[in-house]
């Protein structure tokens, strides 16, 4: 008999006795991979399966040549889903010769792929074999033994392979992390020593994520200086790791360790094999030219990153940051410095100063003991290092300077005079790490030979946003730790940090929300009257705000970086410009712009490109403060348009003194970082402003569950069905058909009870987009539970609901560059209703009573004064004195006047609109009843529209696939289409949106029933018609 019918009537043996499950089958598994070879050991170790390890390592000899996952017998291996399907996709990408069995089906994978798969017998009454297969399995199985690891030759095989091994590791960690119930093992004891040091809200979880890419990333330091490629083991690491990085050389104290859980070291002595099969000295050989464009480095982390955890990539906004805007920023620190604080020698610099220093310990009254101490004047921090980009150009800029005054001094030098006032602060570990080999191996390639005991880099693993601690507690299973802790806060406690640079992370949904992140941007918030500050809550704001307060603390300094730029010309940001003029003596700034959200074009016209591959525009600011004044700082700007390239080399060839700068143009209290041209601005200011006539007025509905609570609900019967859905599927399922996930203030199992019981009432229209509406489930004393922290705004919204109203929708600012955030609704909206790129408002006509008010009538929501004013102006012999729906009309008939747009353009970007007071009552009167013509049209009453005579043609089934306009038709797919289309409908806007295409493209791979070409036909009547009355609006705007 062969060894596959000696294994498959083992496995019928097994399962007659009927209750049999996947583990009753692993002894036939383990002799059937014996049989394969004698020089072969099937490792089957429940405890090291328990933590994550897949069910069988290979083993010949003591290395591991490949790993077999089983799953029960009556499983499908080949439709898995669920826990199961990740589990697979983690192996497949961190196992390269992997099997996934049921006994029955066998699929074979290497490097990730599916390569073969054989079934040996049918689940069919039984196990039936088939014979003929046998033969084939046991080839696969031959091969399988057959492999040795293959040599690793490119930066991005390696890093997928890190980042896959990573990522098993990982879940090995907080596995063993999960299974430790007392905390005890010192594994668990470096996790509390993190919590309390370094990231105070960190999760097992999060922790064995930062901790698999410690792992992954020293490994990979060690192997760079490894010059025996024969051999690697992760006991050889802790010896090749450099001495200028103590905190990967701890950890691998731990990581080496002969008593390391034998649960954990399989997995890293898995990765050490990947390590083995890679030259990585020669991998990364391009290195050594010392140019940020062709440095593997970089794109090795991110090709790394996002493998191993996109997402994570993209919420800490780590973006690689091109060597022109890196290189033009280190020059203008280093020109400063020369120019302006008269230090000849720049960056080099290395004269001291002496300031008071906290010993860290405490007199007979416990009062710290302060000493004198001489430190370097010229302290440089990057508080968001990354891979040290930054840092590795100061020390390219200081270099020449000092080699070409004494060549045989630079070591010397990089010892005492430069790394010890060369600071970097990195919460992301891989990126720690790899910072830690780049400067290490910068230095190298410039000649550094350190001595016996070379001085630590000083980039910490720490985050910048939390406020360094005079106390730090020393534990015992993590001294290590505690080091790094107490070093990293020395520098934010007492270093006198004289310039800070660098590329801080965007992230509007900061994960930085501790005290101290929060008092950094207190000030820009102080007295500031506004509804939503989520903007200066950005990481990018509070790094900026970092800087400040260390320049602020040090009385002189330079702060310079790249941000999103978003704050130049912000409303909400304007006490932070303000601050910012107050703290600093001059503010540089060199707008990079490339905002593809508000489609940005150079001044010759043709599309405009960032520097990143990011949507969101960029700038470079310089700013720096010599002495305390009371002056506020002069603002200088520059504007960079035009192609990537354009700029790069705009960048390389311009210093901060040959750059063509404008004086910014503040706009009075908005203390603008721009230059625009505001024209008419006193008739402009003298008109109403909107969100002071309105009374009340916020945001739309922000849902944060879309996908279930809006998105798909298109009508009543699809929010009926969502309900229902939330109350009776299985988690997974109900995650599945709606494509989200539970957060920490949306749980499932809370939730449920607020979905029971649905009344009529409860299912509400929303206004979702121009011309599109969809239903919500909005019952009214349960909605700020199924959307929290008052995104509901259910006191605004409610006066929606309790009557017949209208609202006025407008965008406060507008990111597209299009001036058409205006549109009406009678129904509740969405925030991004009106507005795409940022948000828009939503103004109803009337206010209702609630159930404890005794005045029971409704109000109209206008500010009497101003309402009484415009009355007053509009009063006509023929149409008497407008009622409110006539104001509201005029206002939104003055939106869409071409000429108002046009004139006050640069003013309608930047807040909210005033609204002129009209000219004469005629003018009035003419301007409000083509608003009211407006508002019926686009609240879709039927007797405004009028005739369609966009008839859909052709045969098919009425399936959305690609829409486009061809030759005055609408496709809908390859068959069908709206005959007769205008082409103004087509391209027209509204709210930063074109409805046309719009409206379709939401309803992709949807079919359209009757009433939907109906609304479709009526969506291309409404934009030609609006278009045709927008042209006939007209008004006076001259004083």
């Amino acid at each position: 008999m062969s060894i596959i019918s000696n294994f498959i009537s083992a496995v019928q043996a097994v399962h007659k006795t009927g209750i049999a499950r996947e583990h009753a089958y692993r002894p036939a598994l383990h002799d059937l991979l014996k049989a394969l070879a004698d020089d072969l050991t099937p490792v089957n170790d429940a405890a090291k399966t328990e933590v994550g390890a897949p069910d069988f390592i290979v083993l010949r000899g003591e290395i591991a040549i490949g790993h077999l996952e089983a799953k029960d017998i009556d499983l499908d291996i080949r439709a898995m889903k669920d826990a199961n399907k990740r589990q697979q996709d983690r192996y497949r990408a961190g196992l390269p010769n992997l099997i996934y069995t049921n006994c029955l089906d066998w699929d074979f994978y290497r490097d990730g792929n599916l390569i073969a798969s054989v079934t040996i017998a049918d689940f069919l009454m039984g196990i039936q074999p088939i014979p003929g297969q046998f033969a084939r399995l046991e080839n696969l199985l031959r091969d399988f033994v057959a492999q040795r690891p293959q040599t690793i030759t490119s930066p991005k095989d390696l890093a997928q392979r890190m980042a896959g091994k990573a990522v098993l590791i990982k879940d090995v960690l907080f596995n063993t992390l999960k299974l430790d119930h007392e905390f005890q093992s010192e594994l668990a004891g470096q996790f509390k020593a993190f919590k309390e040091h370094l990231i105070h809200d960190i999760t097992p979880e999060d922790f064995a994520d930062i901790y698999a890419e410690t792992i992954a990333y020293g490994m990979f330091a060690a192997r760079l200086h490894d010059t025996s490629l024969g051999t690697f083991t992760r006991q050889e690491a802790l010896e090749l790791l450099p001495k200028s990085n103590p905190f990967l050389r701890n950890l691998f104290g731990f990581i080496a360790g002969p008593n390391l859980d034998d649960r954990i070291a399989w997995v890293i002595d898995d990765l050490a094999k990947i390590f083995q099969a890679a030259n990585v000295k020669k991998i990364m050989a391009g290195f050594g030219k010392l140019t940020g464009q062709q440095d593997p480095f970089l794109h090795f982390y991110e090709t790394f990153l996002a493998a191993y955890n996109p997402a994570k990539r993209k919420a800490r906004g780590v973006w690689y940051t091109p060597e022109p805007v890196v290189n033009f920023i280190v020059r203008a620190v280093d020109e400063v410095l020369q120019t302006e604080f008269g230090l000849t020698e720049g960056l080099a610099d290395t004269s001291k100063v002496t300031v008071d220093w906290d010993t860290g310990t405490t007199d007979s009254k416990s009062k710290p003991i302060i000493s004198k101490k001489e430190v370097h004047r010229v302290q440089i921090l990057d508080p968001a290092t990354g891979t040290g980009t930054f840092l590795a150009e100061v020390i390219k800029q200081i270099a020449p300077k000092v080699k070409g005054v004494a060549e045989g001094m630079w070591s010397s030098y990089i010892e005492k005079d430069l790394i010890p006032r060369l600071h970097g602060f990195e919460l992301l570990m891989a990126s720690y790490a790899m910072c830690h080999m780049k400067l290490d191996m910068i230095l190298t390639e410039l000649g550094y030979k350190p001595t016996g005991n070379p001085p630590r880099l000083g980039v910490y693993l720490t985050n910048s946003l939390e406020e360094g601690e005079r106390d730090v507690r020393d534990l015992f299973m993590a001294q290590w730790l505690t080091r790094e802790a107490r070093e990293a806060n020395s520098i934010k406690r007492q270093t006198p940090i004289m310039c800070v640079i660098g590329n801080p992370p965007y992230s509007v949904s900061s994960s930085n929300k501790g005290d101290h992140a929060q008092e950094l941007v207190a000030p820009y918030k102080a007295d500031l009257d506004e509804t939503s500050m989520n903007s200066l809550s950005d990481d990018y704001v509070k790094f900026i705000a970092l800087a400040e307060t260390f320049v602020a603390a040090n009385k002189n300094g330079i702060f310079a970086m790249i941000t999103n730029n978003s704050f130049l010309d912000g409303v909400v940001h304007r006490k932070m410009r303000k601050h910012l003029r107050e703290t600093f003596d001059k503010i540089y700034i060199v707008n990079l712009h490339g905002d593809s959200n508000k489609r940005e074009r150079t001044p010759d016209g043709i599309p405009d490109k960032n520097v990143f591959d990011i949507m969101q525009g960029v700038s470079i600011i310089v700013a720096f403060k010599i002495s305390e004044s009371k002056n506020l700082a002069d603002v200088k700007v520059a504007d960079v348009w035009g192609a990537r390239q354009l700029k790069y080399e705009y960048l390389f060839k311009n210093s901060l003194k040959s750059v063509k700068f404008f004086d910014a143009n503040f706009l009075g209290d908005y203390h603008f970082f721009t230059c625009r041209k505001f024209v008419e601005r006193p008739l402009y200011e003298n008109g109403f402003k909107l969100d002071v006539f309105f009374v009340s007025g916020l945001s739309g509905i922000k849902f944060r569950k879309d996908s279930l609570l809006i998105t798909g609900n298109y009508n009543r019967s699809d929010a009926v069905q969502m309900v229902n859905d939330v109350t009776s599927l299985e988690a997974e399922v109900l995650f599945r058909k709606y494509r989200f996930s539970e957060t920490k203030d949306w749980k499932l199992a809370e939730q449920r009870e607020n979905f029971a019981y649905p009344k009529d009432i409860d299912f509400v229209r929303v206004a979702y987009r121009p011309l599109d509406w969809r239903w919500t489930y909005y019952p009214y004393a349960r909605i700020n539970r199924i959307i929290p922290r008052g995104d509901s705004r259910r006191g605004l919204m409610r006066h929606m609901i309790d009557g017949s109203n209208l609202a006025l929708i407008s965008g406060r600012q507008n990111k597209s560059g299009l001036l058409t955030h205006f549109f009406v609704t009678d129904c509740p909206s969405e925030m991004k209703t009106g507005e795409s790129t940022i948000q828009s408002y939503h103004f109803p006509l009337y206010l209702y009573p609630s159930e404890q008010d005794l005045d029971k009538t409704r109000r109209v929501n206008f500010d009497p004064k101003l309402y009484k004013r415009l009355q007053t102006l509009a009063t006509h012999p023929t149409h008497g004195t407008p009622h409110e729906v006539a104001v509201f009309d005029y206002i939104y008939g003055v939106l869409h006047c071409p000429a108002y747009r046009r004139t006050y353009a640069e003013f309608l970007k930047i807040d909210f609109p005033r609204i002129p007071w009209p000219a004469s009552p005629d003018e009035f009167w003419d301007i409000s009843a083509k608003g009211t013509l407006l508002r019926k049209l686009h609240l879709m009453e039927p007797a405004a529209i009028g005739p369609t005579p966009y008839p859909f043609k052709g045969e098919g089934n009425t399936v959305v696939e690609k829409p486009e306009f061809r030759d005055g038709r609408v496709w809908i797919n390859k068959a069908q289409y709206f005959d007769e289309a205008p082409p103004v409908s087509w391209e027209f806007y509204i709210g930063g949106y074109q409805p046309a295409q719009k409206w379709l493209k939401d309803r992709k791979g949807r079919q359209l029933s009757f009433e939907d070409a109906k609304h479709y036909q009526r969506i291309l009547k409404i934009l030609s018609e609006t278009d045709r009355i927008m042209k006939t609006i007209s008004m006076t705007l001259a004083s």
